[in-house]
């Protein structure tokens, strides 16, 4: 219903630049916004990513350092609690504008899982199956720029900090609208949709439960790659040594964080929960993943890991 109303507003007027200003969900809402118009098979057209290829001018300018969605192709949109996205190169926005003033009256819980969602957006980029030379230097300079400084942005946030983080993110979103994003981005979202988890957060809940799904059958990862050497640069980038080191390395950084873990203290009892979460996947992002997964794994994988 809001993205209606923007629309409507949109047709009424029809500008010459739409001026995007927030987190993630603002720019996506104006990145659709920009090219459908208002009709009655909207959500049909929505969930074939079916748009105008003519489209108005966007300037986007974020709020928040993580999504990375001022230079990603893709948008997202939730129709009935499951997850879309409109996806093609018109989504793209035309200028985008970093400007770390804008980050400093944001609260830590908002920090804390929009940066989250850059790091894991780094991570993801790295073992995705659509990686490129590119994408994964675009990872690589995203990550160690967040890491750097994002103990820092969540204890004593500053315009220097605030900027760094807003770089990182952005080159985060660099390196995903090239290799997409895989299997804790597409699980995360059902944890948003059903018990109103921020996205950041959500994805936090399964990135190590599936970097350790991959580790462990990398036998069976059928990408062009070796997975084992893309897990080595994210050991490098990490500065650990093994599987469990940069476990434990990105659980400390999400307790840092105050990203809470344990299901029951979210209000999930998992077991229950789980074949819910599974059955309201609808994401291409799960074909991404470097190891085949099924359904049923994520069922595992959810409750066991």
């Amino acid at each position: 219903k809001e993205l209606q109303k923007i629309i409507k507003l949109k047709d009424s007027i029809n500008p010459d630049l739409i001026v995007a200003v927030g987190g993630g969900c603002i720019m996506d809402y104006a990145k659709i916004a920009c090219v459908y118009k208002l009709e009655k098979n909207l959500k049909k057209k929505l969930i074939n990513s079916d748009y105008l290829k003519s489209k108005i001018k966007l300037l986007v300018i974020p709020t928040t350092a993580g999504s990375g969605a001022e230079v990603t192709s893709s948008a997202v949109i939730y129709i009935n609690k499951i997850k879309y996205s409109v996806e093609g190169p018109e989504l793209i926005p035309d200028f985008y504008s970093l400007v770390p003033d804008f980050l400093m009256s944001s609260n830590l819980k908002i920090d804390a899982s929009s940066g989250f969602d850059a790091i894991s957006q780094s991570i993801e980029s790295i073992i995705s199956k659509k990686s490129t030379d590119q994408s994964i230097q675009f990872a690589k300079r995203g990550l160690k720029i967040i890491l750097k400084n994002f103990d820092e942005f969540l204890k004593k946030k500053n315009l220097l900090n605030s900027y760094e983080m807003s770089l990182g993110a952005n080159l985060s979103g660099k390196a995903i609208n090239i290799s997409k994003t895989t299997a804790p981005h597409a699980v995360s979202y059902p944890f948003t949709a059903f018990y109103n988890i921020p996205h950041g957060h959500a994805v936090s809940l399964t990135l190590n439960k599936f970097l350790k799904f991959n580790f462990d059958h990398i036998a069976k990862s059928n990408c062009n790659f070796d997975l084992n050497k893309r897990f080595k640069i994210l050991f490098a980038l990490t500065k650990t040594k093994n599987i469990n080191e940069l476990n434990s390395f990105l659980k400390n950084l999400k307790k840092t964080a105050y990203l809470e873990q344990n299901f029951l203290k979210l209000g999930i009892n998992i077991q229950a929960a789980s074949g819910r979460i599974v059955g309201g996947l609808n994401d291409r992002r799960l074909a991404n993943n470097p190891v085949p997964v099924s359904k049923k794994d994520i069922k595992y994988i959810l409750e066991n890991f």
